[in-house]
């Protein structure tokens, strides 16, 4: 009889702890937010685990031909936001001369650039067809 007076007791005073440890693990008010996320390179994938995001820094290449004629690629921090089928439609780049936003359309070659690089701007236009108006101040 003794014994299962025991048991009775060891039981109940298990479901105190329990239910005491239960109610102080409350996940959302023990979850903390982190201040700063570190890294060298952030990218959000899909379902299928295709990259549909990134954020990046690109190291200086002097070697690189640019589209305006110039030599040496700076230092740059890139945001794309990729489309499903791969191809990036957003691209948003700041480097220590500049910036740029590029935006994709549905057909390719479409697109919108706006570039400020250096005492420059324009703004680039380009059709499904591959027609392209180029705007600069003062022209």
């Amino acid at each position: 009889m003794k014994t299962q007076r025991f048991t009775i007791a060891l039981v109940v005073l298990n479901l105190v702890v329990l239910v005491t440890i239960l109610c102080r693990a409350n996940p959302a008010a023990t979850s903390e937010v982190a201040p700063v996320l570190r890294g060298r390179a952030l990218e959000i994938v899909d379902d299928q685990g295709r990259v549909r995001a990134m954020i990046k820094v690109f190291p200086a290449d002097p070697t690189v031909k640019m589209p305006d004629g110039t030599s040496g690629y700076p230092e740059t921090v890139l945001l794309r936001l990729i489309n499903s089928k791969g191809a990036p439609n957003v691209k948003l780049a700041a480097t220590e001369d500049g910036s740029g936003l590029n935006l994709g359309g549905g057909a390719n070659p479409t697109l919108v650039q706006i570039l400020a690089r250096g005492a420059n701007t324009s703004l680039k236009l380009v059709n499904k067809n591959g027609r392209e108006q180029v705007m600069k101040p003062g022209e």
